[in-house]
């Protein structure tokens, strides 16, 4: 079982919105998952929450919509739409493109980014985008690089540096994982991030004082 300060698994459907106006009420916590339509995001949402939260498809590009899983009052994970899709008109991407943009901008209650990539082929030109953006919004990344059971360790290991190099210049709050919703690597990490971003990180317990006390 995930040991986490959060229960995922009890994360519930809301609602699936075309615009950031369909939205519950932009308050509390949220904490969005991006990615091309082919980098595994709704899996690792499904592994995260241990269940069947967000719909997976052997067609990329099926997330179309703004989907909202609630946590408790004032949490939320957020599935946005995903881009590069390949096989979709033209007038669909640019549909889909704005109502990802509007909610990157204009919700206030984005306080965290996780930024999925296919491991063997992460940093793509959207990625890098999303990244800058966030990054001059002050927002903190999670760069996830999924399906890492696809490479052997070594491999893993020289994609994961070479991102973190890459990504380093940037200067913001960014973490980079390896993660597989196949083996469940990387998930407690994930746990970890998504419990500061929603709860602040857990504080040192201070030394007890060495002074002996008055007689």
């Amino acid at each position: 079982m995930l040991k986490s300060r959060i229960k995922y698994n009890t994360a519930s459907f809301v609602t699936s919105a075309p615009d950031i106006s369909r939205l519950p009420a932009d308050t509390g916590i949220e904490v969005a998952f991006a990615g091309r339509s082919n980098a595994g995001k709704s899996s690792a949402l499904n592994t995260l929450t241990d269940q069947k939260l967000a719909r997976t498809s052997k067609t990329p590009g099926r997330t179309q919509l703004i989907n909202t899983f609630e946590l408790d009052a004032d949490k939320r994970l957020i599935d946005l739409p995903g881009y590069g899709f390949a096989k979709v008109p033209i007038e669909m991407k640019k549909k889909w493109q704005k109502s990802l943009g509007e909610y990157l901008q204009k919700r206030q209650s984005l306080k965290g980014i996780v930024v999925l990539m296919d491991i063997r082929h992460p940093l793509k030109d959207l990625d890098r985008d999303l990244i800058d953006w966030a990054v001059g919004s002050e927002i903190p990344v999670l760069a996830l690089l999924t399906k890492c059971d696809k490479l052997k360790q070594g491999a893993r290991k020289a994609q994961v540096l070479h991102v973190r190099r890459e990504l380093s210049s940037l200067e913001g709050d960014i973490t980079v994982h390896a993660f597989s919703s196949l083996k469940g690597t990387g998930l407690p990490e994930v746990a970890k991030k998504l419990d500061e971003w929603f709860l602040g990180p857990i504080e040192a317990q201070a030394p007890e004082s060495e002074e002996q006390p008055e007689a």
